[in-house]
């Protein structure tokens, strides 16, 4: 019993040249990556949109957002996340998804196994950790719903 207290059950994301941590409460839905249109003069880290769910969800580029290029995924590994959101912009912008550039695979984790490293951060990323000897980034979900707010709007 005192395993499951203590464990988090999260999630690795793949992204280009990094991985991102989150808990797997964030996740909504994990859907296959499906090319689409950027409306004309669209920002640069907005990599699409998803019909998900009766709702029109903006897609962005976790790359892009971090001041990098947008990059689609190669094959058919690819995959859209769509997130939960909590912050600010909750109430007009309840998902958000994040375009992937492989499977997202779960974890469990203690606080022992998750170590904060100091390193360069993107705007998009909260903080940059080692789990047991791997490098990942914890994102700025705030950021990140402000740009899908501002993304709705258009």
């Amino acid at each position: 019993m005192k395993d499951t207290i203590d464990t988090l059950s999260c999630v690795m994301i793949p992204m280009n040249g990094r991985q991102l941590l989150l808990p797997n409460v964030s996740i909504a839905e994990v859907v296959d990556y499906a090319s689409t249109e950027t409306p004309p003069g669209a920002p640069d880290w907005l990599a699409g949109t998803l019909d998900w769910r009766g709702l029109n969800l903006p897609v962005i580029s976790y790359d892009a957002a971090n001041g990098g290029e947008v990059t689609k995924p190669g094959g058919n590994r690819g995959r859209i996340v769509v997130l939960n959101t909590i912050g600010d912009h909750h109430e007009t912008v309840p998902f958000m998804a994040l375009v992937t550039q492989g499977i997202p695979s779960q974890t469990r984790l203690t606080e022992d196994q998750i170590k904060r490293m100091e390193g360069d951060t993107g705007s998009a990323d909260l903080m940059q950790v080692d789990v047991e000897g791997e490098t990942a980034f914890i994102p700025d979900l705030g950021f990140l719903e402000s740009l899908a707010s501002q993304a709705s709007k258009n």
